[in-house]
Formats: structure tokens, C-alpha cells, sequence
């Protein structure tokens, strides 16, 4: 049976639309985004500090190479930056013929794969986004398309995964070959306007789903046949974002976002924006860095 404790703010962040969370072993530290302020945050778990970059385009997420560089999924842009010394080191511009698009949710797979999706920036009612990997060797390849709002992925294995339309309010269950052709999709969860939208998730070590609702203040945990096993409700409208990390990789890292929300939700939600952990006793999947067959200048 999951257990888990009442959900606590680790940090007062205000954000307009957090997402990406992203735990580092090797830092001790979760990292996570505001996507409208532009921002990632980083907070050090042994020692507390608190570190906040700026970057200067739309960030949706970023994922873990070695040390101190990471890959940014930016507006039209993936970026492998060192986030110490803030250089540069490598941009592939993406969807150049789709100004009005953005980057939005993006995770590795057990192959150390980039996953990642596009969206329109305007969320007006487009099946403009897509389904991206990135592969060792830089290569991208698109697999999957005519998405309104894509989020997500959540890995099984590297060919099994979960992914999202958020403005669907579907998650679908995606089986891929090795040649990255679509073999099976099928639709895992169907849910109703009272729920609100599915939104981030992640998956835990015996392969149940943790769904995060925006507009529906809670996270979802489903098992490999959706059925509910377990709820989380937080003080916080937008749940937005999650994933395991911490000493012992039970802990759940939670983001959330102030977007849409009138003076009366904020009141009657009033740590929105914030984020949170909750500990669980359940282990978290990890999450593999990006491995790149050509060594990065640092």
C-alpha cells in the first residue's frame, strides 16, 4: 500500500507556470523551471542552498548531461549550456516554421535518450505539437504528432511509455520499434472536466503512474492497468510537474503554477506557486543523464 505525508512547501517560488522538476544525484539537488518568468531554480537538499538562473527565452525543461551541463528546452530552441559558468555550448533550433510554438515538457528514457514536446504558445486549439527524441548523437527524430499540449513522457522501458495531451485530457499508452516508428498507441486515461488536466508525471519502481492535475489540485497514482490506487490533495490549484529524487529516491518533488487562477482560487489555494515535497515509501524510477556519443566542451 502507498503512503504519503501531507505535501510541504520547500520553497515559496511564486511561479507563474512551474514545471520541470529534475532531481541530480551527483548535485544533491532538485532543479525545476518557471516557464513564463524564464527562471530554473535549484535547491540543495543536504545544505539548503538556493540558487535561481535566469535564461532569456521560455524554458519547459532541462535534463542532465555530466557535471554541470545540461541540455534547456527553450522557445524553438535546444540549448546544452553550463549552467556554472552559464556558456554556451551547442544550439538545434527547433520547428523554425512554427514561431508561435514553445518547447514544453521533456524527460530522458533508460537509454539516455531526449523525449520531448512541443505546443502552441498561445494554447489556442491547435494539434500543432509533436513528439521529439533526441538521440547520442544528436540526431532528432520525430515520432508522433497533432498534439494540443504534450507532457510527459514516463518510461516503462525504452520502447513502452506514457505520454499526455493535457488539453485532450488524455494520457496514452505508446509503443515504439527500435527504428523509432509508432507501433501502438492507445489511450491509458480518459479523464472528466472535474478532475482537470492531466498534466508532468512519473513513475515509481514497480511501474504505477503518478499523474499531477492542473486545475485539479491533487496528483493521481495509477497502476499499469489505470486503475486508482492512491491521491494526494495539495493547497495548490495547478499541480503541474513531479518526480522521485532525495537520499533515498522516496522523496516526491512537486511544482505548481499561479497561471489562470482568479483572486478567490488564490485564496482558497493559497500555496500556489509554490513547490513541494512530500515523502513517500515507495522508490522512485531513475532517471538516466543524456548520453551523447561525442564528448562536450565544457
Amino acid at each position: 500500500m502507498i503512503k504519503t505525508s501531507e505535501p510541504k512547501v520547500i520553497w515559496n517560488s511564486k511561479c507563474l507556470l512551474g514545471e520541470g522538476t529534475l532531481w541530480v544525484k551527483e548535485h544533491n539537488s532538485i532543479y525545476f523551471v518557471d516557464i513564463k518568468k524564464k527562471k530554473i531554480f535549484i535547491l540543495n537538499i543536504k545544505n539548503q542552498k538556493k540558487k535561481i538562473i535566469k535564461v532569456n527565452k521560455e524554458i519547459g525543461f532541462l535534463a542532465h548531461i555530466k557535471k554541470n551541463i545540461f541540455i534547456l528546452g527553450l522557445k524553438g530552441e535546444l540549448r546544452i549550456q553550463n549552467l556554472k559558468t552559464n556558456k554556451k555550448i551547442k544550439s538545434i533550433l527547433i520547428e523554425e516554421d512554427l514561431k508561435l510554438n514553445r518547447i514544453n515538457d521533456g524527460k530522458t528514457d533508460p537509454l539516455g535518450n531526449l523525449w520531448f514536446g512541443t505546443m502552441d504558445n498561445l494554447e489556442r486549439n491547435l494539434n500543432n505539437g509533436s513528439l521529439y527524441k533526441l538521440d547520442k548523437n544528436l540526431l532528432l527524430t520525430k515520432v508522433d504528432k497533432n498534439y494540443m499540449i504534450t507532457n510527459g513522457p514516463a518510461f516503462i522501458n525504452p520502447y513502452n511509455f506514457y505520454h499526455t495531451d493535457s488539453r485532450k485530457k488524455v494520457i496514452y499508452k505508446i509503443k515504439i520499434g527500435k527504428n523509432n516508428k509508432l507501433i501502438e498507441k492507445k489511450i491509458f486515461k480518459k479523464f472528466s472536466k472535474n478532475d482537470g488536466s492531466p498534466d508532468g508525471m512519473t513513475l515509481d519502481n514497480r511501474n504505477n503512474l503518478w499523474v499531477c492535475h492542473y486545475g485539479g489540485a491533487s496528483i493521481s497514482v495509477f497502476n499499469k492497468n489505470s486503475k486508482l490506487i492512491h491521491k494526494i490533495k495539495f493547497p495548490a490549484k495547478n499541480i503541474t510537474n513531479c518526480c522521485f529524487g532525495g537520499s533515498n529516491n522516496k522523496d516526491l518533488f512537486v511544482s505548481s503554477a499561479l497561471k489562470g487562477m482568479s483572486a478567490n482560487d488564490i485564496k482558497n489555494f493559497n500555496k500556489s506557486g509554490s513547490f513541494f515535497i512530500v515523502n513517500t515509501n515507495v522508490l522512485g524510477k531513475n532517471l538516466k543523464s543524456l548520453k551523447l556519443s561525442q564528448p562536450i566542451d565544457s
